[in-house]
């Protein structure tokens, strides 16, 4: 498209005030540029807009036509240029969140906060840790909540919350005792994929305790490892967030670990060159504070 938001601008105005004098005035520009853009409209589109009577501009037919049919869209484009000026509470924000994070936390934030701002649109993506590191950092998501540790230059890292890892089983031999960490080592040990967050805090935590951890099975998802425990006898490390329902029901046991305290910070990331708007901002300090005030409640025991 040749012609611009400006030409039509002056256009209009020459439409209502007649004089190029007041037109200039009235924008701040002089009045041969007013009289060019006028000039090079006509130009793009290839005939005259107006005719010149008594030194005033007159709309001729198909001036008037061409009013009709661009001054609602140019209306239009006032509206949503003052609309995205001044309001956020419509729009769409892009979020992902990391497994433990987006089963347990995210989802009933996004649907409380998109209740109070039904114009709002809440855009979820799942992934590991990694995964949502990366596609915060293409642009691909505005921002990110994660359980793993990010320390891309490019990233903003915020702490929102901290999170207990527990052991868990379904053997109730296993769960009957206390044991040391690297008395486990040889049970067969299921645990998250590379890249998680919480595979990652799990293996850092025991490293020095243990050298070499039998894991004889790595899956995608944390439901899926809660099912495969409790068809066998394996174990697992996971946010408690995650196996509270399993332990109350009696289906999983949390396993006695004598100096066992592995615990992980959850975080809000976005890019560090990212335009943080009116809308950016509220809905990233919505989730926040409502997964830290969640954690707290549930460390609390409520």
């Amino acid at each position: 498209m040749k012609m611009t938001l400006r030409q039509i601008e002056i256009f209009l105005n020459v439409v209502e005030l007649g004089h190029l004098t007041n037109v200039a005035k009235q924008m701040g520009l002089s009045q041969s540029a007013v009289s060019m853009s006028i000039k090079e409209l006509e130009n793009i589109i290839g005939r005259p807009l107006f005719d010149r009577l008594n030194k005033k501009l007159i709309l001729n037919e198909v001036g008037r036509n061409f009013h009709q049919a661009v001054e609602p869209l140019y209306r239009k484009m006032e509206d949503i240029e003052y609309e995205f000026q001044n309001t956020e509470d419509k729009g769409t924000v892009r979020v992902g969140a990391s497994t433990t994070i987006v089963d347990y936390l995210i989802p009933p934030i996004a649907c409380r906060y998109m209740g109070q701002y039904p114009e709002v649109r809440v855009q979820l993506k799942e992934g590991n840790t990694q995964q949502i590191a990366e596609m915060v950092k293409q642009g691909e998501l505005d921002m990110g909540f994660v359980e793993g540790e990010v320390s891309d230059p490019d990233l903003i890292r915020e702490v929102i919350g901290e999170d207990e890892l527990i052991v868990v089983t379904a053997n109730k031999e296993i769960a009957g005792r206390e044991w040391f960490i690297d008395e486990l080592a040889e049970e067969r040990w299921v645990l998250r994929e590379e890249g998680s967050g919480t595979r990652a805090v799990f293996l850092d935590y025991i490293k020095e305790k243990v050298p070499r951890l039998n894991i004889f099975m790595e899956l995608g998802h944390t439901e899926s490892i809660k099912s495969l425990l409790q068809s066998g006898k394996a174990l697992t490390c996971v946010s408690a967030l995650a196996v509270s329902e399993e332990i109350k029901e009696g289906t999983l046991y949390r396993v006695p670990i004598k100096n066992f305290d592995c615990r992980r910070h959850f975080y809000a990331i976005y890019h560090k060159d990212k335009y943080r708007s009116d809308l950016f901002n509220k809905f990233l300090d919505f989730s926040k504070e409502m997964i830290g005030d969640s954690m707290e409640c549930r460390s609390c025991g409520e």
